[in-house]
């Protein structure tokens, strides 16, 4: 997120890529698997708005509401519950930004606006963040490379990458403060300062290396409507709360449910991909295998993975597929490919084995 972490690609130089070379680069494209996908899966691209305006704002909603019951609770640990309820609900939420850069305005009349209201302002993310962002990741000549905003070699760098790579996230809503309060309005000023701006924190990115194009046209007129609106709200935010109007505790409160929706994300980050490739280019069937699903029977990641991120591997195999339909694309192509199929290769149990593994990963090639 904001160039979420600091972690270098060099470090990674400890790994041995003759010796290590991952398992992806021996497959091949696995063209029954991508055929299937497609003829399985056309009758599901169209999105639902009824389903998209009722999840968003029912999440939205709880979000808030547990968020000032935190900030009003009578007793620690009543702050504590509505706290995590209030995470949750508002991670959800604000998920909604990455179906934000795959569904067209058209299909979903009204939402990048009410999103953007609703949960990009206030959580200081607007949709800019990640729109024009976020599908150069599934460009098949850049998945993978130095020119992905959002990969890292995670399993071939430093042990101590994976915790540090959590950590920073915590520090997100700090982070966007000082972006929006402080940089934005100096930018106007200062020109240098502004290409800095908008090349390096202007993305929910985890590649520190990635640069951010000045953006042009209709994508301009948008990007600065939604980046005065966040600094105005940064600014009232904390205006509010240096004469008192806002107590301090609720300032806090609201920090510390926007850091946790972001370590969570972050956590999330963590097993969307096996984080694997070395940094040449990879087919579809190897892009696929260093994502992965996390379907049922497993229930957690509904609520770490929310909003179709459980199936992370199909979305790069279908990214124009809506989130409330991949479930039904899992279940259609599970039951269609043999378990020789490629597809069976990116579904996982959980959270915990994918952790371990990228852990043991980090120790095996990262010293």
């Amino acid at each position: 997120m904001m160039q979420a972490t600091t972690i270098n690609r060099e470090s990674a130089a400890g790994a041995n890529p003759a010796s290590d070379a991952q398992n992806l680069r021996g497959a091949g494209n696995d063209m029954e698997m991508i055929k299937a996908a497609s003829s399985l899966t056309r009758d599901l691209n169209a999105a639902n708005p009824v389903i998209y305006w009722a999840d968003f704002v029912a999440s939205a909603l709880t979000g808030y509401a547990a968020l000032f019951a935190a900030i009003f609770a009578p007793s620690i640990w009543l702050c504590l519950l509505a706290a995590a309820l209030s995470i949750l609900a508002l991670y959800r939420a604000g998920s909604f930004i990455h179906e934000l850069t795959h569904i067209k305005r058209r299909d979903v009349p009204g939402f990048h606006l009410a999103w953007n209201i609703m949960a990009g302002i206030p959580l200081m993310i607007p949709s800019f963040m990640y729109e024009g962002v976020h599908n150069q990741h599934h460009m098949p000549k850049r998945y993978g490379t130095v020119q992905d905003p959002e990969y890292l070699p995670l399993a071939l760098m430093k042990p101590y990458t994976v915790p540090l790579f959590v950590l920073v996230a915590a520090l997100g809503p700090i982070g966007l403060l000082i972006r929006y309060a402080l940089l934005a309005p100096l930018s106007l000023a200062i020109p240098p300062l502004r290409r800095i701006v908008v090349e390096r924190y202007s993305g929910l990115v985890i590649n520190p290396e990635f640069r951010r194009r000045m953006p042009e046209g209709e994508e301009r007129s948008r990007w600065i409507a939604l980046e005065i609106a966040t600094s105005i709200w940064a600014i009232g935010l904390l205006t509010l709360t240096a004469t008192g109007i806002i107590p301090l505790a609720a300032f806090l409160t609201f920090l510390g449910i926007a850091s946790g929706t972001m370590v969570i994300n972050q956590v999330r980050t963590l097993v969307a991909h096996l984080w694997e490739n070395d940094g040449g280019e990879m087919n579809a069937t190897q892009q696929y295998l260093d994502s992965v699903n996390v379907p049922p029977p497993a229930t957690l990641p509904a609520l770490w993975a929310p909003v179709g991120l459980r199936y992370h591997a199909l979305h790069h195999l279908l990214p124009g597929v809506p989130y409330h339909n991949l479930g039904e694309a899992h279940r259609r192509l599970i039951g269609a490919l043999p378990d020789a199929s490629s597809y069976h290769g990116a579904n996982y149990a959980g959270l915990p084995g994918l952790v371990k593994q990228l852990v043991g990963s980090t120790f095996k090639r990262g010293q």
